[in-house]
């Protein structure tokens, strides 16, 4: 008898938090959190970006350890953005 298994790709959850770095009348300079389900931290990058309508300027993906961080360009500001599991 054959058996046959579906293959789940986990899902964890990813706490974004993003922090303005140039002056913008239209931010207050504090940062802010937000918790996404991604399969990976690049994942809950994307997700961001999609739903905050933002450009990636950069990315760094740790060699070790459990904190991406990104540099993300949404209309006149830049902000710095730092993804890890939550």
């Amino acid at each position: 008898m054959k058996q046959s298994y579906a293959v789940r790709e986990a899902r964890l959850q990813y706490t974004i938090e993003s922090r303005p770095l140039t002056a913008s009348p239209s931010f207050d300079g504090a940062a802010k959190q937000t918790t996404v389900n991604a399969a990976d931290a690049e994942d809950a990058i994307t997700q961001f970006l999609h739903e905050s309508a933002s450009e990636l300027v950069s990315l760094t993906r740790p060699v070790a350890g459990s904190e991406s961080i990104a540099t993300v360009r949404k209309n006149d500001a830049v902000f710095l953005v730092r993804v890890y599991a939550a």
